[in-house]
């Protein structure tokens, strides 16, 4: 049947020849749980059972048969003796006794999952946030070192000028003590600590730096696990 023949109902579309095949053995698989229970095997040689199962099965076969020119596959017509044996020329219990069933249909084990809107769907969300999060992690990395080199320069900045402020009312103060004049131009002495002080500032200073240098791989390695455990938590 061609979809341009008498402006006739357009082909059911497959998206893949395992969907036609998983449609074909589940009808088998529904026909062999049916028949073995009505008419379970009594003997080594059980003609009637052999019988109704050939006709089951050639039944199966002239429906699937039948069906294939009303169903595409990716567009494609679909040829139904890639999927099923020609139908019997004679239905006589004869020449269906002469043939071999296909019940049961799947002897290895085999099952195709039917195709899934709503998984590709998911799948789908899935990228799209995988990629928003890209974005988000890239533009941390660039803004994130800035922010908090910015951050720690207006702190030291403003430690400086509080130092300043002091060290100013300290001069004030011994200058007012001595009466004025000179004096008040003296240099203050070290302090007791001033080793100390130096030191712990220049680790403060190499630490931020490794700071800045490490916050990329940080922040990155933190967007994917948090993005890891989002999708297990998602998929239980």
């Amino acid at each position: 049947m061609d979809d341009s023949e008498d402006g006739s109902q357009r082909r059911i579309e497959l998206a893949s020849p395992k969907d036609f095949a998983f449609l074909i053995a589940n009808v088998r698989a529904a026909a062999a749980q049916h028949l073995h229970a009505a008419i379970p095997h009594a003997a080594d040689n059980d003609d009637l059972r052999d019988d109704v199962e050939a006709i089951v099965d050639d039944y199966i076969d002239r429906t699937f048969t039948l069906a294939a020119p009303n169903l595409s596959i990716n567009g494609m017509p679909v040829n139904p003796t890639d999927f099923v044996k020609p139908p019997a020329a004679s239905s006589s219990s004869s020449s269906r006794s002469g043939r071999k069933s296909s019940i049961p249909p799947i002897p290895d084990d085999t099952a195709y999952e039917p195709f899934d809107a709503d998984k590709r769907q998911q799948v789908a969300d899935l990228v799209s946030q995988e990629e928003a999060l890209l974005e988000q992690v890239a533009a941390m990395k660039r803004a994130v070192p800035a922010d908090v080199a910015a951050a720690v320069a207006a702190q030291l900045e403003g430690a400086a000028q509080r130092d300043e402020v002091q060290m100013q009312r300290a001069k004030e103060l011994r200058a007012r003590r001595r009466g004025g004049g000179e004096a008040g131009m003296e240099v203050l002495p070290p302090l007791a600590r001033q080793d100390g002080v130096e030191e712990s500032f220049r680790l403060a200073v190499g630490t931020l730096e490794a700071l800045k240098n490490d916050m990329p791989s940080v922040v990155a390695k933190m967007e994917r696990a948090r993005v890891a455990g989002e999708y297990v938590r998602d998929e239980r």
